[in-house]
C-alpha cells in the first residue's frame, strides 16, 4: 500500500522536529513509488571553514534521505531502521542556495537496503553521489 505524498510529506515534517534535521533546515520535499527527495539551504550553518557546503553536511543529508526512505518503505510496526554504511562521493563545491537529495533504491530487501543517492543544486549539477545501507531490525 502506497501512502499519499501529502501524508508522508506530513510524517516527514514532523519526524524532523528536534533532531538533526530541522537543525540543519533539511526539509523532506517529493516523495513516489520509487523515491523520496529532501533539501537542505547552503548556508553558513553547513559551511566548512573556507565558506564552502562540507562534506559531512551532505553526508548528513544523504543519510537522512536515505534512511527516511527506508523508514516509509518497510512495515514500521514490527521494524526499526538504522544506517549502517554510509558512502560520499563529493564531485562540486556549493557556496548558496539549495542542494537537492533523491534517494532511490538499489536493493529493497526485508534485512537490508541499498540506496543510491544523488546530491544535486539549483542548477541540476550533481554535487555528490552517495550510497547508503540501512538494515530492518525486528522491534522486540
Amino acid at each position: 500500500m502506497q501512502l499519499s505524498k501529502k501524508k508522508v510529506l506530513e510524517q516527514a515534517d514532523l519526524a524532523c522536529k528536534n533532531t538533526l534535521m530541522e537543525t540543519l533546515q533539511i526539509e523532506i520535499i517529493d516523495y513516489g513509488e520509487d523515491f523520496l527527495t529532501a533539501r537542505m539551504p547552503v548556508n553558513s550553518r553547513v559551511y566548512q571553514p573556507d565558506g564552502v557546503l562540507h562534506g559531512g553536511a551532505t553526508a548528513a543529508l544523504a543519510e537522512s534521505v536515505g534512511s527516511f526512505a527506508t523508514h516509509i518503505f518497510i512495515d514500521t510496526e514490527e521494524f526499526f531502521v538504522r544506517g549502517i554504511e554510509i558512502t560520499a562521493n563529493h564531485l562540486k563545491s556549493v557556496r548558496e542556495g539549495f542542494v537537492y537529495a533523491k534517494a532511490t533504491f538499489l536493493h529493497k530487501g526485508r534485512t537490508t537496503q541499498l540506496l543510491d543517492i544523488r546530491v544535486t543544486d539549483d542548477a541540476d549539477n550533481l554535487i555528490s553521489v552517495c550510497k547508503l545501507t540501512t538494515i530492518s531490525l525486528p522491534k522486540k
